[in-house]
């Protein structure tokens, strides 16, 4: 019996906008066929939201309306099932591709290009995403295409999200609202970290009631006096104690689309210089939300936090935000000093205020953004305090 099609996240029409916008920057480059193997684009170019760790290719043609997806066999059902895409255009290459020395599933993709006759015209690759050898292979198995870089190309034009997956990411902002709730319900003295961790999560798959739950899930970031000066660490096997603070970034996730939500919690009275600092990045934070509107750079967004915190004596060294969307980071813009990307509606940014100051010390706050039509809609809407426990 044939896979069913899953639920699907957007109609067809949304996938055939998305596809329509890179086939017309393909035209601009002179690109026939372009190869994703970024998961992020592959997602949002088909709504697949598979996993996979063998190599594959998305391959989309002008000529196609809908591309073609190239995987290893047993993740082909999964391609089938979730994406918009018909059964015929996944192609699931055998494992003699896999683990074998001599040739892998790039060289699927390639026998793919070859055999589609755009071997020897312009072909687009995410030159960032492969490894030098694999670049390698795609130059020399089509000696006779003009390959050209197309390396975040299909990021770029994702940075602006359709009103369908501004909804999606409203859903995802809720199930991370629920999980810091639900950490402000279990982070007690005596709880180990880990049994609190299981709950957090538990809480994000489960989604806010009443409404959706999580569609995958990301390990979060949760760190403990004397720890919260790291900044990318998970729980430990310790258990929480009195007078502890307790750093937490975590996210909502639907259909691969991810809201990040940071906040920082006491366990007994915070300390005079972690409230001092909380207080700095709240009105940093609220002072960066007014700075936040089209026309307006990113450069402006992070400039008006910076001046403001740093005039209440507390300075971060490293950007305050990012495109966020599908994934939880969309390498393309960042608030940060220095770029000058221009915001437009509906771009999503996760307004990341993490700063870790010591090596022994550091303070968590974000939302998740959304630039509108006149100015910064918050998506993350948990309160924006200090948790005393």
């Amino acid at each position: 019996m044939a896979i069913s099609k899953a639920p699907q996240a957007f109609p067809r029409q949304e996938y055939l906008r998305r596809l329509a916008e890179v086939k017309s920057e393909m035209s601009r480059r002179d690109v026939d066929a372009l190869v994703v193997t970024s998961w992020a684009n592959v997602t949002y170019l088909t709504g697949s939201l598979s996993r996979m760790h063998a190599l594959h290719g998305l391959v989309i043609t002008l000529r196609d309306e809908e591309p073609t997806m190239i995987v290893r066999s047993m993740d082909g059902p999964g391609v089938i099932h979730h994406s918009f895409m018909d059964r015929r255009k996944v192609i699931a290459y055998s494992e003699a591709f896999v683990a074998n020395a001599e040739k892998n599933g790039f060289d699927a993709v390639i026998d793919f290009l070859l055999d589609a006759g755009v071997a020897n015209r312009g072909v687009g690759l995410e030159l960032g995403n492969l490894t030098a050898q694999a670049a390698e292979k795609f130059k020399t198995r089509l000696s006779n295409a003009k390959i050209v870089d197309c390396t975040k190309v299909v990021d770029w034009i994702r940075i602006v999200k359709s009103d369908l997956e501004i909804r999606v990411m409203r859903e995802a902002a809720a199930i991370a609202d629920t999980a810091i709730m639900r950490a402000s319900d279990v982070i007690r003295p005596g709880v180990r970290e880990g049994d609190a961790a299981a709950e957090i999560q538990a809480a994000q798959v489960r989604g806010a009631k009443g409404g959706p739950n999580a569609t995958n899930l990301k390990p979060f970031l949760m760190c403990t006096t004397p720890r919260t000066g790291t900044a990318h660490i998970l729980w430990s096997e310790d258990v929480f104690r009195d007078g502890s603070q307790v750093n937490i970034e975590l996210s909502g996730i639907r259909y691969n689309y991810t809201a990040a939500i940071m906040r920082t919690f006491s366990i007994g009275a915070p300390s005079d210089r972690l409230r001092r600092t909380h207080d700095a990045h709240v009105a940093g934070l609220e002072a960066a939300l007014d700075a936040a509107k089209p026309g307006r750079t990113c450069n402006d967004v992070a400039n008006a936090f910076y001046r403001t915190s740093e005039s209440m004596g507390v300075k971060k060294e490293s950007r305050c935000g990012y495109s966020i969307g599908v994934d939880w980071l969309e390498p393309t813009a960042s608030l940060a000093n220095g770029d000058m990307t221009k915001l437009k509606p509906n771009m999503c940014f996760h307004l990341m205020l993490g700063n870790w100051i010591d090596e022994d010390f550091g303070y968590v706050i974000s939302e998740t953004i959304r630039i509108t039509e006149t100015g910064a809609e918050a998506l993350t809407r948990a309160p924006r305090k200090l948790f005393e426990l």
